[in-house]
């Protein structure tokens, strides 16, 4: 499938089969974890076959079994890490997707102390990302209309539609959808509102948003 299929496929998922990765899968994922990292200066580590970072009373809170694959997003400390954190790691879910496997972004409904990753002086762990062979396909979320989350001077260009109803599809932190895109000639305003994980969700909305519209199409003010 196409970025575009995969977006629309995509749902949040948390239980998972007992299936190990493939070799050929986690190769996959690993080429594209060192993209991302080069691209966008983060320090993203994948995580296979290790069970314990959702083996706890918060996990099973937050409903998820089964999981021993996951994307720990880590990076240098700054204003700008959380949302590269959304924007490359929604990245990782998409390649995921087209890999057929199944994804969850998690925030507080796992144990960081038993989760395995590394940091360097200065960086942080933002955020993980459940991934495996899904025991369903999850569901679609609620969506709000265009009207509140886009906004054009004059008449809207299709590729702007496109672009904002790519960004509907993004996941969000209880699907709060707080983010709004201005066009003001070619170029477009992405903005975070308030919220929890605002800034992660505007990333992942900005990397949905530009294979909706094309990057040809337009510049981010």
């Amino acid at each position: 499938m196409n970025l575009k299929e995969a977006m629309a496929a995509r749902h949040s998922v948390r239980q998972y089969k007992n299936k190990p990765l493939t070799p050929e899968i986690i190769a996959a994922l690993q080429a594209e974890v060192e993209a991302c990292n080069r691209d966008g200066g983060l320090h993203i580590q994948l995580v296979t076959n290790e069970p314990k970072a959702f083996d706890s009373f918060m996990a099973h809170y937050g409903k998820f079994s089964g999981v021993s694959n996951y994307f720990a997003l880590a990076g240098q400390k700054g204003p700008e890490l959380d949302e590269k954190c959304g924007y490359y790691g929604e990245r990782l879910v998409l390649k995921a997707q087209q890999l057929g496997l199944n994804t969850c972004w998690v925030a507080m409904t796992y144990s960081k102390g038993k989760a395995v990753f590394s940091t360097a002086p200065g960086e942080k762990l933002c955020i993980v990302i459940a991934l495996g062979y899904g025991e369903n396909q999850g569901i679609a979320h609620k969506s709000k209309p265009f009207e509140k989350i886009a906004s054009a001077e004059g008449q809207i260009p299709s590729w702007f539609r496109s672009g904002a109803e790519a960004a509907l599809l993004a996941p969000t932190a209880m699907n709060q959808q707080k983010f709004k895109f201005e066009l003001h000639g070619s170029q477009v305003t992405a903005k975070a509102g308030l919220g929890f994980y605002s800034k992660i969700d505007l990333g992942i909305a900005k990397y949905h948003f530009e294979i909706g519209a094309g990057k040809e199409n337009f510049t981010w003010a």
